[in-house]
């Protein structure tokens, strides 16, 4: 399998990015991953719903400048589907037994995802109604591949 995770903004703290590193490493005994940051566009201040939307679009064709036609597209989005990590293993199972080998998960950046890549998605994924920092949803998202491929193969997960 062929894991990638693309994400608007660029982390910079050290706690965040050892999160990272240290499950890109988890990963990477089970399948291929790349992680790949685009760049956030500036908000100004009082901006506008339209100058929201503008951000919105900029950031999507960054995202979309880094999928190919052929990979499965999996956006995380609040109104997306919610699973169990077992489900999700399930799902990911799924995705292998049909082909799908290469799959991008994108998390948008603080204003959301724009509408063109929600309509090159293949699937919206939600980890609850909760909204998150994009930061904390890479690494909450990166955990769940790890287990999900623990999962899979029956090993021990510890809780």
């Amino acid at each position: 399998m062929k894991l990638t995770v693309i994400t608007v903004g660029k982390l910079k703290e050290k706690y965040w990015l050892d999160a990272v590193k240290e499950y890109q490493k988890r990963i990477s005994k089970y399948a291929k991953i790349e992680l790949i940051e685009v760049a956030d566009e500036k908000e100004p201040n009082n901006a506008s719903e339209k100058d929201l939307e503008q951000i919105k679009d900029k950031e999507a064709e960054r995202i979309l400048s880094k999928i190919k036609d052929t990979q499965h597209v999996v956006t995380m989005e609040i109104n997306g589907k919610e699973y169990t990590s077992e489900k999700l293993a399930n799902e990911y199972q799924r995705w292998m037994n049909i082909g799908k080998s290469d799959v991008v998960f994108v998390i948008g950046g603080s204003n959301g995802i724009g509408d063109t890549v929600k309509k090159r998605s293949n699937q919206e994924i939600s980890f609850g109604a909760l909204t998150y920092p994009h930061q904390m949803m890479k690494v909450m998202l990166l955990e769940q591949l790890f287990r999900v491929n623990k999962i899979l193969r029956n090993e021990a997960y510890h809780k």
